[in-house]
């Protein structure tokens, strides 16, 4: 049976629960452990997908059509291991799945109450497809003494009653302030949170306690003692200069050892963390630097393309340079056109991610004008590729008022909206004006790439599997005009109907892609497209 690992956090918000997770999880990994990350939001929305980035950051889409917290995206990064739609809940999907059952006469008549009911639905979540696991870390999302999260501490406390106290560990991340007027760092913020979460019958067998500086012996074994923990299951969380290095962080204060006797497993000897020394010898240890501009919508808030951010970094790692990102906002091209060429210039390479929506559109067209006539490194994601699409139709195709039905009626839809297409269960049909929610093309689709195209050397296969979240298509009906105007449908759909990617021959690099790539590409395996794309802005950088 797999051991579990619940995952609090106390005093604020924002601690890096997340992290902490992904780290731990990916420090048990290597001590040889199966692993598997969840996490438990306490929102009543049923998933992320029509939640503004700005109110909850990027939505993060798994292999199975799931959109989830963006913290799955951690999780998969620093462990290798695909989430999957059973590693997010949400109480909004508890709630729908618990009201069916009721409406459908599945209690037979009883009261349908939080307790047994709803916690019940939780502590199913924890347990499912936990087959051939050895650990199975649960990330509570919030803050302890949040009444939305209040089911869910239930829930967890109850199943320690359920499968023994062997076979649980909690972990409470809270923060230790540093208070400049006094100097000194307060630990009564963790003391109080710890007592919250004893008042809910949860006791922490492991505190991790964020501070802005070194956490002194004498205020650990303070906070062991009035917490009720052993001095060495306190363990400091100093912030780090790249998050690749929270595991190693975390190992060298003693967190995967801490946990391990917390279950009184042996904890001797040392993890093999070869692969992240690699990482952090490569972002320490650059051989240049590179400028990336990306043309965005929600550059406001960096957490709405935190894969995206990551998976450049990534690039960067590959190629062993540092990569600087201008967050660029689309609209300020709209507002001042002559400013293109000024704030393009001096970069290396330019990138236009995906996206909803008409704001900033024209400003996102200009950029890919920009790079296609100054042979400047492009590269397209999502809505990024049907910009490049319309782009090529207006100004290489001749096709002046080609547009995309997403933004209204038009003469000429270049892309329009997908009411249909094949998938592993069948065929797939949506309505316009029916409901947002989980009705895009969401999940991992395969494409066929041409043998003799771009992209094609940079995958070094022809046959390749992406994640999608997207309503619109480039519409199939223009590719001859557009083929003709320059810009090569170098992958589709296996049969034929959707395209998949874009590029242009007679240009150093530009690459257009209707999938996600960054949703796959992790630190110690870069992703191929973002590897070669950095590349690329190397190979700029040495002309400009």
């Amino acid at each position: 049976m797999a051991r579990y690992i619940f995952i609090t956090g106390g005093v604020v918000s924002s601690l890096g629960k997340g992290l902490m997770a992904a780290s731990l999880a990916a420090l048990l990994q290597a001590r040889g452990y199966r692993v598997r990350i969840r996490k438990f939001d306490p929102y009543l929305n049923v998933d992320p997908g029509t939640m503004s980035p700005y109110q909850h950051g990027e939505v993060y889409v798994t292999d199975d059509g799931a959109e989830t917290d963006l913290d799955l995206g951690h999780y998969e990064r620093f462990t290798g291991v695909p989430s999957r739609q059973s590693d997010n809940i949400t109480s909004g999907r508890i709630y729908q799945t618990i009201i069916a059952k009721e409406r459908r006469g599945d209690y037979l008549g009883a009261t349908v109450q939080v307790i047994p009911h709803v916690t019940d639905a939780i502590k199913e979540f924890a347990r499912n497809e936990t087959e051939d696991l050895d650990f199975v870390l649960c990330e509570i999302g919030g803050t302890v003494g949040d009444i939305e999260s209040l089911p869910f501490m239930e829930a967890i406390r109850q199943l320690r009653n359920d499968i023994g106290r062997q076979n649980t560990c909690f972990v409470h991340l809270t923060l230790v302030p540093y208070i400049a007027a006094a100097g000194e760092l307060k630990t009564k913020p963790t003391q109080h949170s710890v007592r919250d979460m004893t008042a809910l019958g949860i006791q922490p067998d492991v505190l991790v306690c964020r501070c802005e500086r070194p956490l002194p012996a004498g205020e650990r074994a303070k906070i062991a003692l009035f917490c009720n923990v052993p001095t060495e299951a306190v363990i400091p969380a100093l912030d780090a200069k790249t998050i690749y290095g929270v595991p190693l962080q975390y190992h060298a204060e003693g967190l995967d050892r801490a946990v391990l006797n917390s279950f009184g497993l042996p904890s001797e000897g040392s993890p093999e963390l070869t692969r992240w020394d690699d990482i952090i010898d490569r972002l320490s240890n650059v051989e240049g630097e590179v400028s990336i501009g990306v043309v965005g919508k929600y550059v406001g808030l960096q957490d709405a393309y935190k894969s995206l951010h990551e998976a450049l970094v990534h690039g960067g790692i590959a190629n062993r340079v540092k990569v600087n990102i201008r967050w660029l906002d689309a609209e300020l091209f709209e507002q001042a056109p002559d400013d293109i060429a000024v704030t393009l210039e001096p970069l290396h390479a330019i990138l236009v991610p995906g996206g909803f929506g008409e704001r900033g559109s024209e400003g996102k067209i200009a950029a890919v004008r920009f790079a296609r006539e100054r042979k400047v490194p492009y590269f397209g994601i999502c809505l990024g590729m049907q910009m490049a699409c319309i782009e090529g139709a207006r100004n290489t195709a001749g096709i002046a008022e080609a547009s995309t039905t997403e933004f209204g009626p038009t003469a000429e839809p270049v892309v329009g909206l997908i009411t249909e297409w094949m998938t592993a269960e069948g065929l797939q049909q949506r309505q316009e004006g029916g409901d947002m929610g989980g009705t895009m093309r969401l999940g991992a689709y395969d494409a066929t790439l041409a043998s003799n195209s771009h992209v094609a050397s940079i995958y070094g296969q022809t046959a390749i599997s992406e994640r999608h979240r997207h309503r619109y298509e480039v519409n199939v009906h223009y590719k001859d005009a557009l083929e003709a105007g320059g810009l090569r449908f170098s992958g589709m759909s296996p049969d034929g109907a959707l395209p998949e990617i874009v590029e242009r021959p007679d240009h150093p690099w530009f690459v257009g892609v209707q999938f996600h790539p960054e949703l796959k590409s992790k630190p110690f395996e870069p992703h191929p497209l973002f590897a070669s794309f950095i590349a690329a802005a190397v190979q700029q950088s040495r002309l400009v």
